[in-house]
């Protein structure tokens, strides 16, 4: 009975699916990618596992003990998930001396590095680092710390890449949003760095351009946000967001990208031809960039909570390979969703 009630419960959420996160699915199945799920002690990631390899999603890697896992999940189908214990697992030894190599110089010990391959997280970050799998998606019931502090020490950042940002696709309600003509907005950085230089948000408002073209699919026309339209106030904090938006249009001339601007200047076309009339972003933005950790994800939750948004995310970029963390407010459809983003991220 329990296995048809989830079943059941599963068909409902595909039903309400909104036509962007499908579509998302979908292009993920295509690349057929193994992905990593770090927490099966969890029973959201567990459920996402089973629905990732049962539509076909990606190839699941779960960590955790098997035993205990099938165990507090009886009523889920774990027959197409691969199940790997990172205390246990032959390659074990193998992900020690690896880490050991890459983090020697830093005090590690070889004894060390032993214990901290039983990690999840770690072992996860490791088998990216080999080779053995393609992406990895952590955090639903760990801090941001513990997914991204591997991350960087093991899978390090992207050659090129100044530094490692995030975003949140926020799906809008089935009903629609009459400032949402996609269906869908990029909100950045809303997980990841507390505060940004000017080039550094410029850099991050460039990367996100580029993913919401990449995994969402859109013509990105990027917000610089802040509490002033076009200089309407004088502060060092509009300065930063100013020089940031002089910066990425530099870097990026082709790129649609406007700033700085207040929130209702960016989404709605009536304050626009206020605020900012000679702007071809105001007004008709679907990527918006925050100035700080603060706002960013406050705003994403307000969004979230309030207005009916399903929040994606936060998905990083500027990793080597996909590595991405989860809110812990998440759930298994969230960590689906985060499954086939990291899959198109490969």
């Amino acid at each position: 009975m329990a296995g048809i009630l989830n079943k059941v419960k599963k068909l409902g959420r595909k039903l309400t699916e909104s036509g962007v996160v499908q579509a998302i699915k979908e292009r993920a199945a295509q690349k057929n990618r193994k992905i990593v799920l770090c927490e099966g002690e969890d029973r959201r990631v567990v459920e996402a596992a089973e629905e990732c390899a049962e539509d076909g999603i990606a190839r699941i890697v779960l960590l955790g003990n098997p035993a205990q896992i099938k165990a507090s999940n009886p009523d889920i189908d774990l027959s197409h998930v691969e199940i790997i214990d990172p205390a246990n697992s032959p390659k074990t030894e193998e992900y020690a001396k690896l880490l050991y190599e890459l983090r020697k110089a830093k005090g590690l010990t070889e004894e060390q590095a032993r214990e901290q391959v039983k990690d999840g997280t770690v072992y996860g970050a490791l088998m990216l680092k080999a080779g053995d799998a393609d992406g990895l998606v952590s955090g639903a019931c760990h801090s941001t710390a513990n997914t991204l502090r591997p991350g960087l020490q093991i899978v390090k950042t992207a050659p090129g890449a100044s530094a490692v940002s995030s975003f949140n696709l926020m799906v809008a309600p089935m009903a629609g949003n009459q400032y949402v003509d996609d269906g869908l907005l990029v909100f950045a950085d809303c997980g990841l760095n507390p505060t940004y230089t000017a080039e550094g948000l410029a850099d991050c408002a460039i990367a996100t351009a580029k993913s919401a073209r990449e995994i969402a699919g859109i013509t990105p026309r990027v917000a610089m946000l802040s509490f002033s339209s076009k200089g309407s106030a004088k502060h060092e904090l509009v300065n930063l967001v100013q020089e940031a938006t002089r910066i990425a249009k530099e870097k990026a001339p082709d790129l649609e990208l406007d700033g700085e601007l207040q929130f209702d200047a960016a989404l709605v076309p009536e304050v626009a031809e206020i605020k900012a009339p000679d702007s071809k972003v105001a007004g008709r933005a679907n990527v918006l960039i925050f100035p700080d950790l603060q706002s960013g994800n406050i705003g994403y939750k307000i969004a979230e909570r309030l207005g009916g948004f399903q929040a994606i995310g936060p998905i990083c970029q500027g990793f080597a390979k996909p590595l991405n963390d989860l809110s812990r407010g998440c759930k298994a459809a969230d960590i689906v969703c985060a499954v086939a983003i990291t899959a198109l991220q490969v």
